[in-house]
């Protein structure tokens, strides 16, 4: 049996570079790795396995969800304030979240959270299907989601370094989100299928049954023998401000976790602006929305394996990938048919993920291991704890305004806060040359 230490090595085509310290600092040019080389470590083929199961229902909930509250209602705005809820609280309790993955064990944690996943989805579910579903019942199961979601994304966030040895963490997370991104090709599919045949709830239904995967991959296959523990912090007052002060003397961290966070609130409301499009600008109905989704996930998948065979990064990589995906998005904006719409979110979906890849394994090994639950739980809390003031206010716009205002913002909000960070990284070279002295 190949030894962690041999997959660890085909993580990377440079192994002398310290995985902790940004390219753009030690002036390494970053290189093409194994693509899958993350895939060889046994553990991670678990993990990747169980979260296939899991991501699929996810974004059949999610489409089912969008459009349930659509037709319940007839407003943008009202599905805004939907997906605002269910990011209330990781706005209120991100970086708790990621305290208590630092804190306990990650691996009962995410069991538990994916057993109180099941029954939001199987309470969706009954609810949907018996024709008890109303608007309010709908908004209070988002914050309930919600809940569950703050303390489960962090810690998935930081147990991929534990499945895998640190050189394979930037492989591992690109291709954890290729995952993602690959059943977003199967589940918006799925979801159209049963909301058009057997009705909305079955989807919530099916959701619930996917949440077995993980259980299973976690609770009896996973080798906890292999797992790369990080000795938990010692339990005392100031574990946040830690944290911050932590983030505040990387300034390559500190600008990564800024235009994360703008991203979130404003670039990333698709759910908003793509039911609005496929319902209002090209008057299709939820088959139409979940090729939209479809199409999104091509070039998301095309973008997530292009950042997971890097095993450096620039910041300014990051910055040209941001600017790309606001771009994009405003283009969509102008896009004169179906067609070329169709081809802008391709592009849209590329240039997200991999943004979304390398700004966060970059976040992760350029922080020490000690911290890394509660500096994915301050990414955590930016990247989607800007969503309740984000979302409602894209789609008042939407709404307000049209389908195709709402996508401009989105595009060009992110675009200017990219060339806002440039500008301000130029004005002060000295600073983010500072190179801060972290263990490999």
């Amino acid at each position: 049996m190949t030894p962690p230490a041999s997959a660890e090595a085909l993580c990377a085509t440079n192994p002398t570079t310290n995985p902790s310290t940004p390219g753009h600092l030690d002036g390494s040019r970053p290189r093409t790795g194994a693509t899958f080389a993350a895939l060889r470590v046994p553990n991670f083929r678990v993990y990747v396995a169980g979260q296939a199961f899991a991501n699929t229902g996810v974004w059949m909930q999610n489409i089912a969800l969008d459009w349930l509250v659509l037709e319940l209602t007839g407003s943008p705005a009202a599905v805004g304030i939907a997906m605002a809820l269910q990011f209330l609280p990781i706005l209120l309790l991100g970086m708790h979240g990621g305290m208590l993955a630092d804190r306990y064990p990650k691996r009962t944690i995410l069991l538990v959270t994916q057993l109180c996943s099941a029954v939001v989805a199987s309470a969706l579910a009954v609810l949907t299907v018996s024709g008890r579903i109303t608007v309010p019942a709908v908004y209070v199961l988002a914050v309930l989601g919600g809940l569950v979601v703050a303390l489960d994304n962090p810690t998935r966030q930081a147990f991929v370094g534990e499945v895998v040895p640190a050189r394979c963490v930037r492989n591992a997370i690109a291709l954890n989100a290729a995952t993602f991104q690959t059943t977003r090709l199967v589940g918006p599919a799925v979801a159209s299928a049963l909301i058009a045949t057997v009705g909305t709830g079955w989807a919530f239904a099916a959701n619930a049954l996917c949440c077995v995967g993980p259980t299973v991959a976690l609770g009896f296959f996973l080798r906890t023998s292999e797992l790369v523990r990080t000795p938990p912090p010692q339990q005392r007052k100031g574990q946040l401000r830690s944290a911050l002060r932590h983030v505040a003397e990387r300034p390559h961290v500190a600008w990564t976790i800024a235009l994360v966070g703008v991203f979130g609130t404003f670039g990333l409301n698709f759910p908003v602006v793509l039911t609005a499009t496929a319902d209002e600008t090209f008057s299709g109905g939820a088959s139409l929305y979940g090729l939209f989704n479809v199409v999104l996930a091509v070039g998301s998948v095309t973008g997530a394996l292009l950042a997971g065979g890097r095993t450096g990064t620039r910041l300014r990589t990051i910055l040209l990938l941001a600017a790309a995906f606001g771009a994009a998005q405003a283009a969509a904006a102008l896009a004169p048919g179906l067609g070329a719409f169709l081809v802008v979110l391709v592009v849209m979906g590329a240039s997200n993920l991999a943004f979304q890849a390398i700004a966060n394994s970059s976040v992760q090994l350029w922080v020490e291991p000690a911290y890394r639950g509660r500096v994915m739980g301050l990414y955590v809390l930016v990247f989607m704890g800007g969503t309740p003031l984000g979302g409602p206010l894209v789609g008042w716009v939407t709404e307000h305004a049209g389908p195709r205002t709402g996508l401009a913002l989105c595009g060009l909000v992110p675009l200017v806060a990219t060339a806002a960070v440039a500008a301000a990284i130029a004005a002060r070279p000295a600073v983010q040359r500072r190179r801060a002295p972290l263990p490999a």
